[in-house]
């Protein structure tokens, strides 16, 4: 095995504890420390889990071959630029940055560098959406839903930089299409920045996707629904589950239990339902390993800088019509 890549992680919260273990039990990194603007939160972390706390931002960015960014999104650009600067490659909890501008600063940076950078939209990497990817082929019709109860930690951002940039990322993934506009409402519930959210995105070749993001619901919900010709595909992100549902052309000879529908026009169409065996796996380990993957192998990741930046500058527009 190649010699594991030296990490530092920047930021020790919720999210960054869940880094911080999954980093330290890793075959492919090695993770030298953490530093977190809370000397307070670094020594209680450094106590409690053993990991090595750096008191100094740059004397860690200085000792690791690959920064993670887990602070939260209103100091992402400047945690990312000072990385980018010392010559470090680094992954970025999304969204990418809080501005556009931010996120076009990181990918000229990291260009010019040629270092490589990696944004942390983690659904991608969940096995469920995995197990639907080559049953979505050219959706027409997309509709999410991602709600949860409310929690204070996240509320420096609105509903749609916490929560929908999540759907924005997958649906952006699947349609291949430039997208032509963007329609939305938002209200601001309990925060001072909006904690449910509506948008409809239409694409240039007529695809439309309908997200609604809320952090004010009395339950958890993450599901998207794909619709495109002669299929339907169901994804539960929070349950792991996967539905396909198709329509092929009747055989010569159906099955006696075949579900077969007929059409106005006495076309018959054959009903064949599938759920996809979801494999087991740590999302934010595979993403983790796919940036070492990229790192190693020289590739550019999946989720880019460039990729971050595009959806974030629709969750933008969204926010733009607020």
């Amino acid at each position: 095995m190649s010699k594991k890549i030296k990490i530092g992680v920047l930021g020790a919260g919720h999210l960054g504890k869940i880094h911080l273990r999954i980093l330290k039990s890793s075959e492919r990194f090695e993770l030298v420390g953490f530093y977190d603007q809370s000397q307070e939160i670094a020594k209680a972390v450094e106590k409690e889990f053993g990991y090595k706390a750096f008191s100094d931002l740059e004397s860690l960015i200085k000792k690791v071959d690959v920064v993670d960014v887990v602070t939260p999104t209103l100091t992402h650009s400047e945690m990312a630029t000072k990385s980018l600067n010392n010559g470090k490659h680094v992954f970025i909890e999304k969204p990418i940055t809080n501005t556009i501008d931010e996120a076009n600063a990181l990918v000229s940076l990291a260009n010019k560098n040629q270092l490589l950078g990696m944004v942390g939209h983690v659904e991608r990497f969940n096995p469920a959406f995995l197990a639907a990817q080559d049953a979505i082929t050219n959706p027409k019709f997309i509709e999410t839903h991602r709600l949860a109860e409310f929690n204070p930690r996240g509320t420096d951002v609105s509903v749609v930089l916490d929560l929908m940039i999540h759907d924005i990322d997958v649906v952006l993934s699947v349609v291949d299409s430039a997208v032509k506009e963007v329609h939305a409402s938002g209200v601001s519930v309990i925060s001072q920045t909006p904690d449910i959210a509506n948008a409809r995105i239409v694409f240039e070749n007529g695809c439309v996707a309908n997200l609604t993001a809320s952090r004010i619901s009395m339950k958890n919900m993450r599901k998207s629904r794909f619709f495109q010709k002669d299929a339907y595909v169901s994804v539960d992100f929070l349950d792991k589950k996967v539905e396909v549902v198709q329509m092929h052309d009747v055989p010569d000879k159906p099955d006696d239990f075949a579900m077969i529908l007929q059409n106005a026009e006495g076309k018959k169409k054959q009903i064949i339902f599938n759920n996809p065996t979801v494999d087991q796996g740590n999302a934010i380990q595979m993403e983790l390993e796919h940036f070492a993957d990229a790192i190693e192998q020289q590739f550019t990741p999946n989720i880019s800088l460039l990729n971050g930046t595009e959806a974030l500058k629709v969750a933008h527009a969204i926010l733009n019509c607020f």
